[in-house]
């Protein structure tokens, strides 16, 4: 089974969204078994929930982020994970600098959805961290429309 891991700085807001997004989306569409995700921060405090504004804007959509619990990236998450997205250039550095070897398999989230070059600073997703409720609520946005292109794009069964 294949597995995405998304990749953020503390994993409780972006990371974290993501993951919930895109299980989300995959039950909808029906192939919830056909991917697992996971969620880590290149400077995560393990066991941190995810942010009470992340879980807030993602409930009002239905998604669940209680259980959530921010973990610290290691070289075995990106080792095992078939597909490794970031947020930003200095998150897939990171795991780079953990993993060279994974170069093949690390993309920036709006990079792998097809938004342009890994090199356009456009392509970073920005960190919502003690925004308001609102910025949260764009960073969610963000992250659906690029995680259904995602799923829209390749075939994961």
């Amino acid at each position: 089974m294949m597995t995405i891991l998304f990749v953020c700085t503390g994993n409780t807001c972006r990371s974290s969204m993501a993951e919930g997004i895109a299980r989300h989306l995959l039950k909808q569409s029906g192939l919830e078994d056909s991917i697992m995700f996971a969620s880590a921060g290149i400077a995560a405090f393990s066991g941190e929930p995810a942010s009470p504004k992340a879980a807030a804007v993602l409930e009002e959509e239905g998604i669940d982020l209680s259980g959530h619990r921010a973990r610290l990236l290691t070289t075995e998450l990106i080792e095992t994970a078939s597909l490794v997205l970031t947020m930003t250039q200095a998150h897939r550095r990171r795991v780079l600098e953990l993993d060279p070897t994974a170069e093949a398999k690390v993309f920036l989230l709006k990079e792998f959805a097809g938004c342009s070059s890994s090199f356009d600073d456009n392509t970073d997703i920005p960190d919502p961290i003690g925004q308001p409720l609102s910025v949260y609520r764009k960073v969610a946005r963000e992250l659906r429309e690029n995680i259904q292109k995602v799923i829209d794009r390749y075939n994961f069964t």
